[in-house]
This record gives C-alpha cells, sequence and structure tokens, in this order.
C-alpha cells in the first residue's frame, strides 16, 4: 500500500503581497507565478469526445477570471498592526 504525500508549497512572504498590493508589477507576477499550478488546476475542465473518450482541457476564460480575481483580492490587501 502506498500514501500519497502532499507536496507542501512554502508560503509567499507577506512584504511580496504586500508589495504587491502597493503596485509592484514584478511582485503581482510573482503571486501570479506562485498560485500558477492551483490556478490551473481549478480551471481544467473534463470533456468526452464523440467515441465518449475522457479529455482534460483548460478552461482559458475560468484561468483568467480566476487570475483577475487573485488580483483583486491581492489589491485590496491591508497590513495590520
Amino acid at each position: 500500500m502506498s500514501i500519497k504525500k502532499k507536496r507542501r508549497i512554502k508560503p509567499l512572504p507577506i512584504s511580496v503581497i504586500d508589495e504587491a498590493a502597493s503596485g509592484d508589477v514584478d511582485a503581482m507576477q510573482a503571486i501570479l507565478k506562485h498560485y500558477e499550478g492551483y490556478i490551473h488546476t481549478l480551471a481544467t475542465i473534463k470533456t468526452y469526445d464523440e467515441i465518449g473518450k475522457l479529455h482534460y482541457l483548460l478552461d482559458e476564460t475560468l484561468k483568467s477570471e480566476l487570475e483577475v480575481t487573485l488580483i483583486m483580492k491581492v489589491m485590496g490587501f491591508k497590513m495590520t498592526g
């Protein structure tokens, strides 16, 4: 029996998020790159062809919507303290 190990992804430093929220384009690109795999997973859809074979496709529209949502949430980020 094999046990699947979840891959641990290091969290982004809070400074990168703060810089992106302040308008730093490079920091925002770093955030989008960091979450790229997760966004692709969420935007992947199952489809079947005419003979019933399963295919996985990246829904580019959904991917773009997820990226915009992430950008908007980052832009609304405020450091407390």
